[in-house]
């Protein structure tokens, strides 16, 4: 081309022209394929063909190069054509070379984590935006109550723990469906600890003596051995409640405590007592209504999520690593017992009697109420297998949201992992014919996942999280839990509702459970992806108002059971569950930009400041000695203001820019999905502080433990360490500021007057 201009150049410079050839070598379809083309003026066609010598060989002897004998405007106009005709067929040789590879098939010759997700993704520079009812009335229409009574059949099965031969059916029946639908599909496997019952005979608890029964149902990752206490009823085992003991003069050292199911997770009961020096917690379902009084309860009592014995890091093939523990493990013994169990314990009780409101407890239980409990499960190592496919993107497709749910289950598990297994293989199924069959075409990418260990603290997920951590929180921007969305019946679902409405519109990290909303808990398998990579997460549930689903965690979570606590609606409320997931993660994949709402967090920063605020003083008040006047909560306030500033310009910004600018909105998008994972200290270690989230997080960096702190220095409590106190304070003000930068742009839009 260089020679093309070259020749252009000497027409109209009046400069001598000379006979040219030059070579333009183009790719196509993989090969290279050279187009020679040949200038010359029509002046030297009459002059004969004196242009060139009649020896070709161009490699020994230079092109001759010969004056013309003239110039007429017809040589003239013809030259001119000649080159605007080279110019058109360069130009089109060069678009169908780039257009043939751009429309290349995907290869599947690589298995890689990333690569799964951009190889042979097709980069559309066109706008591929379907309007957004279309999109909504084609998800409306291919869901059915009668395609998700198949899928229950297909995906239901009596037996399916973590690791089992029935779990390994479930996945491959999944990879099998992704794979009918076109998907790109690939798996990933770890081998992780987890906990089974003993392997002879049963765990056990007696009560003055008395063995009160064979025990089916335990609590994985309990400490193992015996511990022997006097009972004392702990109501739900939540601190709140372990306070009112302490109120009647009740120490908690070396005692049994006996909780109810519910309100917080087993993990949480137990870390609770142990605070207070307990020695062992038996806990018994709450619903003596309508479970059985001889219903086993399973759950597990790490407070953390995926494999404890690999904290922080993923449980890849076997790798060895020091012999290391999740500071998440408990340090007393645990176990379930039955309704029928906990009656007998408590109608022989003696002691205080129960603080009000503590229905259905009379006494709290007496030195004399000895209980011995026995503890002896399993720890075993298993291969867990998580299941992936995705539909790529046609913009950004190295972006993506994931949509999971849990696969094992303790029993059925109808509930807890087969709905949501179906509602997560139907929306794989809808969205892929929503793209193959009616032009649908998704700027970004869905991940499809079907996790496994979910019930001994989202094993798989965390491992899956623990492995890709340095990718997933650049590029996954959203995580929509389907586990347990269906346990009851909502009678009235309309997506006219505000909360809907608020909800598909812009994504909150929540747990919505109709029609409330609330902060995702320590047990729901969305936590970690916020709390621990970043990355912001939705979990929601159809549950009937006023009441828990009382089969979740027993072998009594079966069809049946589920289907008589929805009238039989289960399939009708799959499929709106199913609609209302699909409307998140369409809409998140659908428009220029993303709906993540980041000036929600000014609000929820400014109540944690002001709280501080207010508390700092009456420290400096009551307490002098341990944090002195020069203690300004000022910088604080300064990285709120940064943050809040930040925020708001970005929603200014967007409201101003050109969504046309497929750069700056790729930008923008960076921008907001980069907010929660700024929000998790760089301060803690992953091993020791796991969920790093300083808003909703767990751990001594969180802004709440930092209120929680002052609570305890203003009563001058044991545990209170005012320099400890100064080094959170500090670390959590710049980890504010810090997430203020980084939402500003670049470093010279940054609002940093620390």
């Amino acid at each position: 081309m260089d020679h093309a201009r070259s020749t252009i150049s000497k027409i109209f410079n009046g400069e001598p022209r000379s006979y040219t050839r030059f070579n333009l070598t183009q790719n196509m379809e993989g090969e290279n394929s050279q187009v020679e083309m040949k200038l010359s003026s029509d002046m030297d066609e009459e002059v004969g063909g004196n242009g060139v010598g009649e020896d070709h060989n161009h490699a020994k002897e230079p092109y001759v190069v010969h004056r013309p004998a003239g110039r007429t405007p017809k040589s003239v106009c013809f030259m001119v054509a000649t080159i605007l005709l080279i110019f058109i067929i360069s130009y089109l040789i060069g678009y169908l070379s780039h257009r043939k590879k751009e429309l290349a098939p995907p290869s599947c010759s690589r298995s890689t984590f990333e690569e799964s997700i951009t190889q042979g993704s097709v980069k559309m520079e066109a706008d591929p935006l379907m309007d957004w009812n279309d999109v909504k009335r084609l998800l409306d229409e291919k869901m059915s109550a009668s395609s998700f009574e198949s899928a229950f059949s297909e995906f239901a099965s009596e037996s399916h723990q973590a690791g089992s031969a029935g779990d390994t059916v479930l996945a491959k029946k999944v990879l099998g469906r992704f794979k009918e639908y076109g998907m790109y599909t690939w798996t990933d496997e770890h081998y992780v600890k987890l906990v089974d019952p003993p392997a002879s005979g049963s765990n056990k608890v007696t009560f003055k003596g008395s063995d009160l029964g064979t025990l089916r149902g335990y609590l994985a990752y309990s400490k193992t051995g015996t511990a022997k206490g006097a009972v004392l009823h702990g109501n739900y085992g939540q601190m709140d409640d372990l306070r009112k003991l302490q109120d009647k003069n009740i120490a908690l050292d070396g005692r049994v405590l006996l909780v109810r199911s519910g309100k917080i997770s087993f993990a949480e009961k137990v870390a609770n007592a142990a605070k207070l020096n307990a020695s062992a917690v038996l806990i018994y379902p709450a619903d003596d209504r309508r479970i059985g009084g001889s219903t086993q309860l399973f759950g597990h009592v790490h407070l953390g999520s995926g494999d404890p014995y690999t904290p922080g890091f993923p449980s890849f093939n076997h790798t060895q690593f020091p012999p290391v523990q999740s500071s998440g493990l408990p340090s007393i013994l645990a176990q379930t017992i039955t309704v029928n169990m906990a009656t007998t314990i408590m109608r022989e009780m003696e002691g205080k009697s129960a603080p009000t409101g503590w229905g259905g407890v009379g006494k709290l239980g007496d030195n004399d109420d000895m209980v011995t409990v026995e503890v002896n499960n399993v720890l075993a190592e298993k291969l867990i297998v998580n299941v992936f496919g995705v539909i790529k993107g046609f913009v950004d497709p190295d972006r993506f949201v994931v949509m999971g749910a849990q696969r094992d289950a303790w029993g059925p598990g109808f509930a807890s992992s087969t709905v949501g297994t179906s509602v997560l293989v139907e929306l794989a199924r809808t969205i892929s014919d929503m793209v193959k069959n009616d032009g649908f075409k998704p700027r970004r990418s869905i991940v499809f996942a079907s996790w496994s260990a979910g019930e001994y603290g989202s094993v798989g997920a965390t491992e899956w999280l623990e492995g890709y951590l340095s990718s997933l929180n650049m590029k996954a921007f959203s995580y929509i839990n389907l586990d347990g969305v269906v346990t009851g019946m909502y009678s009235v679902f309309d997506f006219s509702d505000p909360t809907l409405k608020l909800i598909e519109s812009h994504v909150f990290l929540c747990y919505l459970c109709f029609n409330s909303m609330e902060p995702l808990r320590l047990n729901d398998p969305a936590y970690p992806f916020i709390t621990f990579s970043g990355i912001p997460s939705v979990s929601f549930r159809f549950t009937t108002e006023g009441e828990e689903y009382p089969f979740l965690g027993t072998l009594d979570d079966t069809r049946d059971k589920l289907y008589g606590a929805t009238s039989n609606q289960v399939a009708k409320l799959a499929v709106s569950a199913g609609q209302f997931a699909g409307r998140i993660a369409l809409r998140l994949v659908h428009d220029h930009l993303l709906r993540l709402d980041v000036e929600k967090y000014t609000r929820q920063i400014r109540t944690h400041v002001f709280a501080i605020n207010s508390k700092i003083k009456t420290v400096q008040s009551m307490q002098p000695q341990l944090l002195p006047k020069s203690l300004s909560v000022q910088w604080l306030i300064s990285a709120t203001g940064s943050y809040s500033r930040a925020a708001s310009s970005l929603a200014t910004e967007i409201d101003n820019s050109n969504l046309e600018d497929a750069e700056l909105c790729r930008n923008i998008n960076d921008r907001i999905m980069s907010v929660e994972r700024d929000f998790l200290s760089p301060y803690v270690s992953p091993r020791e502080a796991p969920f790093r989230h300083i808003l909703v997080g767990s751990g001594s960096h969180t802004l709440k433990a930092l209120s929680d702190h002052l609570d305890a220095l203003q009563i001058d409590h044991s545990d209170a360490n005012a320099d400890l106190f100064r080094i959170q304070f500090a670390l959590a003000t710049w980890t504010i500021q810090g997430c203020a930068n980084s939402l500003a742009g670049e470093v010279w839009s940054t609002d940093n007057m620390i």
